[in-house]
């Protein structure tokens, strides 16, 4: 490979790829290829560490002499015009232009914006670190601020801004919070949790109207009637997958860009992985899009033993988490299918688990505050173990799993 590979993004996804380049024994040449000029960082703190402190600075995912010592071209602040998939060159917009022999796309997903408040200086959404600078500037300065949607990102950030203070009123459109993200047990704990704290949340609601002076939002009124003021507005009702550059350089898409279980695209000599990707998932059996840390550095891992020859096909147990105010939600596996929830601990005292199970199998698991649960159970599940709901109550399961292990027959040899 002459030419080598290139790899557009410089996000989770991105990085692990260049990395696993070399740890795999790759010495072509490796470009990393990202229009933002910060070297690249951890995404997950930018909703709540990186917002509480006026000073804080992000957290880089390998230090510049990494991508140095490993011989990696790491170019910054480079912005990518097209792709000439037949000649495999990647054009740049400053006219640079640069040949590969592998393309391994990594371009992430971007916040849905609402139409309605575009060009209001003070209604953001959060994707990079200069939105994240830009929120902590302008919310240093607010008093009253609305976050609208119930994700994840908009609750985190709920969370961070209330603690420090400010009014904050969340509205969501459906009829809970975290609607498309986990069961309505956990959202409602959640939201009482959230409420307790002061945060206002409006489920079921849409805005109306936003009213702005001088290009600013200073309040919205509620498909409800009410008017409810405010110095900021944040924007999480969801992401979009960055697949302009791929749909324009023909390849399939649908919901993110095409993959198949080795992480090849439609065209092989080009691969993709991360927030952008959308591919079958084995463990519910749908095509899906997941955007999260393990999905993406997984992905990449996957994708670069394809290029090398290695084999192998896409068959991690996703699993995801959040932090909410006091609220540490893990969550593993996909709870899509799910026709039975047994509850394990106490909600009242914030540390319980769900286990979700279709049929007799065990799915997923919901966890507030309880790491050991989850843990055992991205082990469970992968393993194929599924407790009943008699050795959940019994507890130490720890200890019922590792009995499974040993004797290798699991519950249908039992039986």
């Amino acid at each position: 490979m002459n030419n080598g590979v290139v790899i557009i993004g410089t996000g989770h996804a991105g990085v692990q790829a260049a990395a696993s380049l070399r740890e795999e024994g790759f010495d072509g040449p490796v470009t990393l290829v990202g229009d933002e000029s910060d070297l690249p960082y951890h995404k997950p703190p930018l909703s709540k560490a990186f917002l509480k402190d006026a000073n804080a600075k992000p957290q880089v995912l390998r230090a510049e002499a990494f991508y140095t010592g490993a011989g990696i071209d790491l170019r910054l602040g480079s912005r990518v015009a097209g792709i000439d998939r037949s000649a495999r060159r990647v054009q740049f917009e400053n006219g640079e232009a640069l040949l590969f022999d592998r393309l391994i796309l990594a371009t992430g997903s971007r916040p849905r914006l609402l139409p309605a408040t575009a060009g209001l200086a003070n209604v953001l959404a959060l994707r990079t670190v200069s939105d994240a600078r830009l929120i902590r500037e302008r919310a240093g300065k607010a008093e009253n601020v609305v976050v609208l949607g119930g994700g994840f990102i908009g609750l985190e950030i709920a969370a961070t801004l209330s603690a420090g203070g400010r009014t904050v009123t969340v509205i969501e459109a459906q009829d809970r919070l975290l609607g498309r993200a986990v069961a309505p047990l956990l959202a409602g704990h959640v939201a009482e949790r959230l409420a307790t704290t002061g945060v206002k949340l409006l489920t079921g609601t849409t805005v109306e109207r936003f009213e702005s002076e001088a290009g600013r939002i200073v309040g919205v009124t509620t498909s409800a009637g009410e008017r409810i003021a405010a110095d900021m507005a944040l924007v999480g009702i969801g992401a979009v997958p960055n697949v302009e550059l791929a749909e324009a350089a023909g390849l399939a898409v649908g919901n993110g860009i095409r993959v198949d279980p080795q992480m090849r695209s439609s065209v092989p000599e080009i691969l993709a992985i991360g927030d952008a990707v959308n591919f079958r998932q084995w463990h519910c059996g749908a095509d899906v899009r997941l955007e999260s840390v393990q999905n993406a550095t997984d992905q990449a891992r996957l994708a670069v033993r394809t290029i090398m020859g290695h084999g192998g096909v896409y068959d991690s147990v996703p699993w995801f988490w959040s932090d909410i105010g006091d609220m540490k939600l893990q969550m593993v596996g996909l709870i899509a299918g799910s026709d039975r929830a047994v509850l394990s601990g106490e909600p009242g005292e914030n540390r319980f688990s769900v286990f979700h199970y279709r049929g007799l199998d065990l799915i997923a698991i919901e966890s507030v505050n309880r790491p050991a649960d989850h843990m055992l159970g991205r082990k469970m599940i992968a393993a194929g173990y599924s407790p009943t709901p008699e050795e959940l109550a019994a507890g130490d399961l720890k200890a019922t799993f590792a009995r499974w292990q040993e004797d290798g027959s699991g519950r249908a040899a039992a039986e």
